[in-house]
């Protein structure tokens, strides 16, 4: 499946999104991941948990069901499963069978982020979660908030070939935080293990409006514009906007802001994406709050375009790559072999 090998969709034994810390709760939370229904939600004790979200009897979806206690009561037949997938009650008989029970998916809560393993629960190693240090989070000084939960109808590799390319920046969005400098200046890049870090150094560049805005600024800027992603759908970002060097207030820092982004398969044609902020004061995360609404719907446009021109084409030709897309290549590479690993795991 474009852009990966014939039939290869997403990696299975990886750590993904499933959803930010604050949507569980006591309600039952439907989501599909990875093709598969899902249900998220809050033990009495406060811990979070996933499950499979497809009763095994007639498919009625549990996350239209309801709780008992830790359990959820499927809505159709009242069959009932406990928070570990095992089936407790089947009311119309006295009889528990053992193959009744429903996928229990290991949850981990960091952070904003509810992490979740969809693959072999014997593999799901929390060290490959990002740590919150390596991804600029609890840094002293900055204010963090989740700020938007959004069903995108594209594949989830669109959305990753997005953030590992920072050069639509001053196109796509050059009316908020891009300038054409994000394209001209060259990117450093490295590549550790399921990490690659990408950093662009600007220098002597036009101020985009979103970016003046918050610094009260409109005049010649220095920028360090990065990107980490963490395989197979985590982007932290960070951008460090100064007044430039030669400039009076050289070096005053104008905007220190962390960004991240989540991309996590829903199915083969539609993406959750979480996007989250951190900023060095409430009142610049409130100002993003309201003014990337609009960044973040740009990138939801593009990829769902693309997605149309992907479904409805009876035939693509190759595509032509120009040296911008070494970074989203590499990502498509690192994905590529996680999954080809799988296969012969």
């Amino acid at each position: 499946m474009y852009p990966f090998k014939d039939g290869d969709f997403a990696p299975k034994n990886a750590w993904y999104v499933a959803g930010f810390a604050h949507e569980a709760g006591e309600a039952l939370l439907s989501r599909w991941i990875l093709g598969q229904p899902v249900v998220l939600y809050r033990k009495e004790d406060g811990t979070a948990v996933a499950v499979g979200g497809r009763c095994p009897h007639r498919y009625f979806p549990l996350g239209e069901s309801r709780r008992v206690g830790d359990a959820i009561q499927c809505g159709y037949h009242g069959i009932t499963f406990g928070p570990d997938g095992l089936c407790t009650r089947v009311p119309s008989q006295a009889t528990v069978p053992g193959v009744y029970r429903i996928p229990a998916y290991p949850l981990v809560e960091r952070g904003l982020w509810l992490w979740i393993w969809m693959g072999d629960a014997e593999k799901a190693d929390t060290s490959l979660i990002p740590a919150n240090a390596d991804i600029g989070f609890d840094q002293p000084g900055y204010h963090y908030s989740a700020f938007y939960a959004l069903d995108v109808g594209g594949r989830y590799q669109l959305l990753n070939d997005n953030l590992l390319d920072l050069t639509h920046l001053g196109f796509l969005h050059a009316s908020s935080i891009g300038s054409d400098e994000n394209a001209s200046t060259p990117e450093t890049r490295r590549i550790d293990g399921r990490r690659i870090v990408s950093r662009r150094f600007l220098k002597n560049a036009a101020c985009p409006p979103l970016i003046g805005q918050a610094g009260g600024y409109d005049g010649p800027i220095d920028r360090v514009a990065g990107m980490d992603f963490y395989a197979p759908g985590f982007h932290a970002g960070l951008d460090d906007t100064m007044i430039a060097e030669g400039q009076p207030g050289a070096g005053t820092m104008l905007n220190s802001a962390k960004v991240y982004h989540a991309v996590t398969p829903a199915t083969r044609q539609r993406t959750h994406y979480f996007f989250a902020f951190g900023g060095t004061s409430k009142a610049q995360v409130e100002l993003f709050r309201d003014a990337l609404g609009a960044v973040v719907a740009e990138d939801v446009f593009a990829t769902e375009e693309i997605e149309k021109i992907l479904r409805d084409s009876e035939e693509l030709p190759p595509e032509l790559m120009i040296r911008s897309d070494a970074t989203a290549v590499e990502g498509r590479r690192l994905i590529q072999r996680m999954m080809d690993e799988e296969r012969v795991a």
